[in-house]
């Protein structure tokens, strides 16, 4: 599409960004038909096109208003509209740009900008472990709108002596995962294991950056960024690890683009870049031994795998996910809209709980028609929002096969 920039957008870095990715965009609408807000909504203006239309008038001079806010909030950047695109239109960068653009233009409402802000704070706390820990004991007594938020406390069980093993690997530390599902940490060193791997957390690195970036902190999102590559920086440089594994696809999905987010750092431009390189979905890492496990794993199970956005549209990781499973002995069920999205996406289902919920219950129902035994997934987020809605047991595949494994050394 033609554009003509306002003055105060031309020429800058994210205008430059903005403008080649409209020009790209030929609004031919094929997006529409898998975006899950258009799909709930049925509004253009919570649609992909609609919100490049939108994010292209406020570049182009438009004051944006907060209905402009609103439409952008509500897209779960799912990505799912990139894979559907033939134009190749980078539409997750596009609404980064769109989203920070307006936030300096237009004031959120004050409940707003609390929910926003307690939200972060709460997610990146030292107290949200202790917190989690309390609302687990009292999760009988807990409303439901708040129980189904807290998921039942598993024991991570004992962790190897990881340090024998020539290849080594780091894991990211992460915020809310280890208070919330510390069994898919332990499970991941587990499973790397018993193929060989040892894996281990480097002192200082933390929160991928997603959970700031996605609410209205991009800023101290990239600071997050820095500090992560300066603590993985000495390991990689010394060519003492071989990999940085994620077991969050959401996770996963942010740290690769962190050469895009520190493109313009001369410190760290070309260090994220080497980082980047490095990062593997537990999936990747496992893949090539799914022989050796097979032979220590029952046949059978009856599961489903939801891959969250994050690995299927913003990683391309659907197809050697899927093909694991089966290669591990999952008999996988098949259901209908695979392809979209469950409602999860980080803090968004907390924000816009409506469509969060009608697009989980969607998922649900879709998954209930195969009778799995289990659903398995590859993110702490989509998990922790599908077992809100279901009692089939929800889990991430890496703790199945955990569980399976100890079983089968135990008898």
């Amino acid at each position: 599409m033609q554009t003509n920039l306002a003055s105060w957008a031309s020429g800058t870095d994210l205008g430059n960004e903005a403008d080649a990715i409209l020009r790209r965009c030929v609004h031919c609408g094929f997006c529409t038909a898998t975006c899950p807000t258009y799909q709930v909504l049925g509004d253009e203006l919570d649609s992909p096109r609609g919100r490049i239309y939108l994010i292209k008038q406020v570049l182009e001079g438009k004051e944006p208003t907060q209905s402009t806010q609103q439409h952008l909030d509500r897209c779960l950047t799912c990505r799912n509209c990139e894979t559907t695109c033939p134009s190749g239109v980078e539409y997750g960068h596009l609404v980064d740009i769109g989203r920070k653009i307006v936030d300096e233009r237009v004031e959120r409402s004050w409940g707003d900008k609390t929910k926003r802000t307690l939200l972060r704070k709460a997610m990146l706390s030292p107290m949200f472990a202790p917190a989690m820990r309390l609302g687990q004991r009292l999760r009988g007594v807990l409303p439901q709108s708040i129980r189904r938020k807290v998921p039942e406390r598993r024991d991570a069980g004992p962790l190897p002596q990881v340090a024998r093993h020539a290849r080594q690997v780091l894991m990211l530390a992460g915020c809310v995962q280890p208070a919330m599902m510390p069994t898919i940490d332990a499970a991941t060193i587990r499973v790397l294991d018993a193929v060989g791997i040892g894996a281990r957390i480097a002192p200082g690195a933390g929160c991928c950056g997603a959970v700031s970036f996605h609410l209205d902190a991009q800023d101290e999102a990239v600071a997050q960024m820095r500090a992560n590559v300066d603590a993985w920086w000495p390991l990689v440089q010394d060519g003492k690890v071989e990999a940085i594994v994620m077991n969050a696809s959401g996770c996963g999905a942010m740290v690769k683009e962190y050469a895009h987010h520190l493109r313009h750092d001369p410190a760290y431009a070309q260090k994220a870049a080497d980082i980047v390189a490095l990062v593997k979905d537990v999936a990747e890492i496992v893949a090539p031994h799914a022989g050796l496990l097979r032979s220590r794993l029952p046949a059978g199970t009856r599961a489903s795998f939801h891959p969250p956005c994050t690995l299927q549209h913003w990683q391309g990781l659907r197809p050697l996910s899927e093909q694991l499973l089966v290669d591990l002995g999952f008999e996988l069920q098949p259901f209908a809209d695979k392809h979209l999205c469950c409602g999860s996406a980080g803090a968004y289902s907390v924000l816009n709980p409506e469509i969060a919920l009608e697009l989980r219950d969607r998922k649900l129902g879709a998954i209930a028609v195969g009778g799995p035994d289990v659903i398995l997934s590859a993110n702490i987020g989509c998990i922790g929002h599908l077992q809100s809605g279901t009692d089939t047991p929800v889990r991430h595949w890496v703790e199945v096969v955990d569980e399976q494994l100890r079983r089968a050394a135990q008898g």
